[in-house]
């Protein structure tokens, strides 16, 4: 298993420095520096002494890959490429257009996203898998027909329908909670409470009908008809054959999204004002903070790609009989 990591790990190294050069070449080559200092100035100030000082005050005023001014190693470190793009897989982001840390910025922002994306995660999986069961139970009737058109429906909502509808009954009609804010002091509950209801209701739709069609797949298996041949009752077969062995594509599907919970939802932390990475990324869109869009993008890349390890290890662990290759 030891080694079986370790290849996954260096399988994942080529693909983060494509990713990071790809990532490079879209911002830099594709989008000039002179192009950001014209986005960011505005077009009533941009004059080419507001455009050099620009560059020089946030590091774009040298060359690209290679600077022939410079000696020894300082023609290769004294470059955008090693200052904006190298220095990413050191975790050194540097700071924001608006002269920020912006590492210290991404661990204050992931409590918060922590603490909506964990129980909203958590709580998903199990609504998701007693609705999908509660169904399967019911299988090729109308009650099973009934729950796969609503299936289809709640997946064909926009989830802003979710969070403004979710807004104005429970905060605004109801008052139950507040409509948005966030802070760690007091009844934080009271904030977290709409957006994880939100983020679970929205989810339903697509979540049991995946684990719906699981079970179902492993209802037709022989050994369940066995089961039922000795005279297994159906919560018998239910819980404990169908279950267990539909837990293995269960769990690896869902833990590649466990580190997508670092990352926050651009929605809903944006609707409900809550300070994650989520909005934190949106924000840096809308203000055209290329150096916080450009640490996030690589910090997102290195979930999936842990995601996908974690995907790898998890199915090996959860079935034997397959081979580590």
């Amino acid at each position: 298993m030891f080694a079986y990591i370790v290849r996954r790990l260096l399988y994942a190294i080529p693909i983060l420095i494509g990713v990071n050069l790809l990532t490079f070449v879209l911002f830099f080559v594709v989008n000039s520096p002179d192009d950001m200092a014209v986005s960011q100035l505005g077009a009533k100030y941009v004059t080419p002494e507001a455009i050099e000082n620009w560059k020089a005050k946030n590091g774009y005023d040298k060359p690209l890959f290679y600077n022939e001014a410079a000696d020894g190693l300082g023609a290769v470190t004294e470059t955008i490429f090693f200052a904006k793009s190298v220095r990413l897989f050191a975790f050194d982001f540097g700071r924001s257009e608006s002269g920020r840390d912006i590492s210290t910025d991404v661990r204050r922002r992931m409590g918060p996203s922590l603490a909506v994306a964990l129980p909203t995660f958590l709580v998903g999986i199990g609504v998701n898998i007693c609705v999908a069961l509660m169904v399967v139970m019911f299988h090729a009737t109308r009650l099973d027909r009934a729950a796969v058109i609503v299936f289809v429906a709640l997946m064909s909502i926009s989830y802003l329908f979710y969070i403004i509808g979710g807004q104005y009954l429970v905060a605004k009609t109801w008052r139950l909670v507040p409509i948005s804010g966030f802070h760690m002091d007091g009844q934080v509950w009271k904030f977290l409470l709409l957006p994880v209801l939100v983020g679970v209701v929205a989810g339903i739709g697509a979540g049991a009908r995946w684990y719906r069609t699981l079970f179902l797949e492993e209802a037709n298996q022989d050994y369940v008809r066995t089961a039922r041949a000795k005279g297994c009752s159906e919560l018998a077969v239910l819980f404990r054959h169908i279950l267990p062995n539909a837990l293995i594509p269960i769990l690896t599907g869902v833990v590649v999204l466990v580190p997508m919970l670092f990352m926050g939802s651009l929605l809903i932390e944006s609707f409900f004002g809550i300070p994650g990475l989520g909005s934190y990324m949106l924000d840096a869109i809308n203000a055209q903070d290329f150096a916080i869009v450009r640490s996030m993008v690589f910090i997102g890349s290195i979930l999936y790609i842990v995601g996908l390890i974690l995907t790898d290890i998890s199915y090996t662990w959860a079935d034997p009989r397959v081979r580590l290759s």
